[in-house]
């Protein structure tokens, strides 16, 4: 059994997915899993297929040293920078399908998930090396990831009962 970083409120009502050592640059991928925080799977599929496209882009905040300014990022993010990972859009479009799957496997509405959980850890460097002037030798190192998601089901909101309703109940 996987150990995920934190389990859904409702599991009846959740399906996961979870990728291991990914190939796939971190800091690109931890910048696209944030940006579909909260989004509704649907709606989360579309984006990523956009960006892979390079119609829409993915805004880049914490990792955004050297990343230029885009027209289609600033409608996103204040800063205007933004890029399309995509590699990294590939790989978690191919996490959420595996997790839609998942849910319809466990008899959930596929319309009616959201990506309640997104997470993106750094996995252990894959070691190369690269060879330099005068003889010497430098590091030549890979940044994996491992990709953890959870979709859940929208919850709808109990409709609070009217006050009259309620000062009748206590007399």
């Amino acid at each position: 059994m996987v150990k995920y970083s934190r389990e859904p409120t409702n599991p009846t009502k959740s399906a996961k997915a979870m990728g291991r050592d990914l190939r796939v640059h971190f800091k690109n991928t931890r910048e696209t899993a944030f940006a579909l925080r909260k989004l509704p799977l649907a709606k989360a599929k579309r984006y990523l297929e956009d960006v892979i496209a390079h119609k829409q882009a993915i805004p880049f905040r914490r990792y955004c040293g050297g990343v230029g300014r885009t027209a289609q990022a600033k409608n996103r993010h204040s800063n205007g920078q933004g890029r399309w990972p995509v590699k990294s859009a590939g790989f978690i479009l191919d996490l959420l399908k595996n997790a839609e799957s998942n849910a319809e496997v466990k008899g959930l509405d596929v319309d009616t998930l959201y990506v309640s959980h997104i997470q993106v850890n750094q996995a252990q460097k894959q070691r190369r090396r690269t060879y330099r002037a005068h003889g010497r030798i430098n590091p030549y190192m890979s940044s994996p990831c491992h990709i953890e998601l959870i979709l859940s089901e929208k919850e709808e909101p109990v409709k609070k009962e009217a006050e009259s309703q309620i000062a009748t109940r206590k007399a």
